[in-house]
């Protein structure tokens, strides 16, 4: 059987979808000067990035942007590929700050549980929430984000791509079947 892939979003809408969620985190957020947009790595990053871009456009708030990396508190490090850990990069030290986990694709849940171990490293946040590009479905886990991009209910034998300019030289999201 060979596999089919479908374009779920196109590089424009993935620069609707982050307006729209750069616009969803300001009015739920509140205080913008306490925000620090937190991007799991890889795609999670530049997301990241992204929309701290667009926050600022609208706001003209410059907000803080982390990189986290969650390697090493995954909980299934037997069952995914090998790689190399990269740095984890916070600004500030995250207690009492307002910090959004930004993430490409939620899936199971257990990356953002090991990403909220993490956050617990680097300080106590006063509220921790979490925006994704696309919601596939099918947790594991009780994790919920609060900000999505796309809902897109899948198989669990279907993969979800995310690809973004700042590492893949293009913008998508690819359902690939079978």
């Amino acid at each position: 059987m060979t596999a089919h892939t479908v374009e779920i979003l196109s590089a424009e809408e993935i620069r609707r979808t982050a307006n729209r969620l750069a616009s969803e985190i300001i009015e739920k957020t509140g205080d913008l000067e306490k925000l620090i947009l937190v991007g799991i790595y890889t795609r999670g990053v530049p997301l990241a990035q992204t929309l701290a871009q667009q926050i600022e456009r609208l706001e003209q708030i410059p907000i803080a942007v982390g990189a986290l990396d969650i390697t090493f508190y995954r909980d299934d490090l037997d069952k995914i590929s090998t790689r190399t850990p990269a740095k984890t990069k916070l600004p500030k030290d995250l207690t009492g700050r307002t910090v959004i986990l930004v993430d490409d694709v939620i899936f199971s849940g257990r990356t953002i549980r090991a990403a909220l171990n993490a956050v617990s490293d680097y300080g106590r946040p006063e509220v921790i929430r979490l925006a994704v590009l696309i919601d596939r479905g099918q947790r594991q886990l009780p994790i919920h984000p609060d900000f999505v991009g796309k809902q897109l209910p899948t198989a669990s034998e279907e993969v979800v791509k995310v690809y973004l300019q700042a590492i893949d030289r293009r913008d998508a999201v690819e359902l690939v079947k079978g």
